[in-house]
């Protein structure tokens, strides 16, 4: 399985990293930590050293209940990063974690390499016009509803078979509109309850049906967390066990904020012949 950044293909048979920059100041993990630009290119730095393929930058909070942020806010957040990230790291694959198509198209222009939309098109019924427009790979991940809305919404009639249903009709529009290099993202905390969540990681080789690669954010996430009983701040190691739990069952990406443990999970689970 590849995808083409900006001209490169990336063979995702062998497990990436995307390491997570967020730009907003009310993210469940780091919100607020990278206010300038010292911090932001040290951040970055640091994930591309430690092996991420992709930075992943959001400025607008996905969390459960998390605050509108408007489209000029948003861009304002986005594109001063893209150009300072990439006069940095001029060979650097920015992903966009957008669910709307005018931050998608304009972050695009400015250099990114991918976009990555929660809702897979749901909140913005141009997104995949300009998607297939410009052939960025194009991340797609299962939700119900706006984070605002999508944990009143977890009544399914068999959960992973509703998912994948979701994944064939997506998949099918943008094939119908050219766009070929996608990837899926089951959603893990959107739109699901604990329980579901766990579900959806056991039987996690089941979207390889699919025939697309599948990403996967669980880092630091409540469903670590709560079986815990501590907090985002002390779920590394919760994360680390998931990441590789993930991975035996057939992830090609994981998405992360540390990138040097998932890195670990990565060269282990290889060693283990598993993917």
């Amino acid at each position: 399985m590849t995808i083409n950044c900006k001209g490169n293909l990336i063979n995702l048979d062998s497990p990436k990293v995307m390491g997570i920059l967020n730009v907003t100041p009310d993210s469940f993990f780091d919100g607020g930590s990278y206010k300038n630009e010292a911090s932001i290119i040290n951040q970055v730095e640091k994930m591309l050293v430690d092996g991420a393929t992709f930075i992943d930058i959001g400025a607008y909070s996905s969390r459960p209940g998390a605050d509108f942020v408007s489209e000029d806010e948003e861009l304002k957040r986005i594109i001063p990063i893209i150009k300072l990230l990439l006069n940095e790291f001029p060979e650097i694959n920015i992903s966009i974690d957008t669910f709307r198509s005018k931050i998608t198209e304009e972050s695009i222009i400015h250099g990114t390499s991918l976009i990555n939309d929660i809702s897979a098109g749901n909140l913005d019924n141009k997104m995949f016009d300009i998607i297939a427009k410009y052939q960025v790979p194009y991340i797609m991940m299962h939700m119900r509803g706006t984070p605002q809305t999508m944990q009143q919404q977890t009544n399914y009639d068999n959960l992973i078979v509703d998912i994948l249903k979701y994944f064939s009709k997506k998949i099918t529009e943008a094939h119908s509109k050219k766009i070929n290099d996608i990837i899926i993202d089951p959603g893990f905390g959107f739109a699901k309850t604990l329980e579901q969540n766990y579900e959806v990681m056991q039987k996690l080789n089941l979207f390889k049906t699919t025939k697309k690669p599948i990403l996967v954010g669980i880092s630091r996430k409540s469903m670590i967390y709560k079986i815990l009983e501590n907090d985002a701040k002390n779920a590394l190691n919760g994360t680390t066990s998931l990441n590789t739990a993930a991975l035996i069952k057939g992830a090609n990406i994981l998405r992360v904020h540390d990138v040097k443990e998932a890195i670990e999970c990565i060269k282990i689970t290889k060693q283990l012949k598993v993917n």
